[in-house]
């Protein structure tokens, strides 16, 4: 008995895109990332897109900017994450839009004003530290008292994931931010670095030393995985080729921390990152 052609296009399609089929019933399929893919590790493991990394970076730069505790980038990254999966959305609820779904009626600015990553997590954070007693509340509790949603215990599933992402954005672990760029790089030469410096800057506050590409200068281990970690993060938009900080060096084709020797070797005190020329 002859296949139905619709059943042969299907069986092709899914082999043409690298399905992998599990050998256990309950398996199900797998689909193959298409894309650059993250990785952070710091005593657990989460797996984002390029995208919604960048998107984590940012939101953790500005808590610490603002000199906000660790816990605050945990319940921001907790509420990003279930709100609209770390993605800059403009199809939300009603009229909600942005990374933590805010709403334009509500008073959280306009929907351009709140698609704009660094503005979204300033409001977040600013409402977060009105809560009396949020430092001491559950994830999920924290973060309802902002957002008020229809499903209040929603967020602490994100919980551990957050953390996560926490402790290797605000810089308390080492090399654990993992990025592959592959392909044509987005930018390159003085538009790749002037890329890298206008958002280094608009995230962390800071200028950065510009060369090809840019350096920033650190007072401890802790400060400099925190931008080296941000830098990789943001690596797919803005053309970065490799990050080097103490005497580690992440590379965008390979996307893992390995020692560097040499003459590439930096210490403790500068970041370095390098664009594709």
């Amino acid at each position: 008995m002859k296949k139905p052609i619709a059943i042969i296009a299907v069986v092709v399609l899914l082999g043409a895109l690298g399905l992998i089929v599990s050998s256990s019933f309950g398996g199900g399929l797998k689909l193959p990332h298409l894309g650059p893919e993250c990785t952070v590790r710091a005593d657990g493991e989460v797996t984002l897109d390029a995208v919604q990394m960048a998107n984590a970076a940012t939101i953790s730069a500005v808590g610490i900017r603002r000199k906000m505790p660790e816990r605050a980038v945990v319940v921001a990254l907790a509420t990003a994450l279930q709100e609209s999966k770390l993605e800059n959305r403009d199809d939300g609820d009603r009229d909600s839009v942005g990374l933590f779904q805010q709403r334009p009626s509500q008073g959280w600015g306009s929907a351009a004003e709140i698609q704009d990553p660094r503005y979204a997590a300033e409001k977040f954070y600013s409402a977060l530290k009105k809560v009396k007693g949020w430092k001491k509340m559950r994830v999920t509790d924290a973060a309802q008292k902002v957002q008020r949603s229809a499903y209040p215990n929603a967020y602490e599933k994100w919980a551990d994931e957050s953390a996560v992402l926490a402790r290797a954005l605000t810089g308390r672990a080492t090399g654990a931010v993992a990025c592959t760029v592959s392909g044509e790089p987005a930018l390159r030469g003085a538009a790749a670095t002037a890329a890298l410096a206008e958002g280094f800057e608009l995230d962390w506050g800071i200028p950065a030393a510009r060369a090809a590409g840019i350096e920033v200068t650190v007072e401890n281990p802790s400060s400099g995985w925190r931008y080296a970690h941000w830098l990789v993060s943001h690596a797919k938009t803005t053309g970065l080729e490799r990050v080097r900080f103490a005497d580690l060096e992440w590379t965008a084709p390979d996307g893992k921390w390995q020692p560097v020797t040499g003459d590439r070797r930096v210490g403790n005190d500068t970041v370095v990152a390098e664009v594709f020329r």
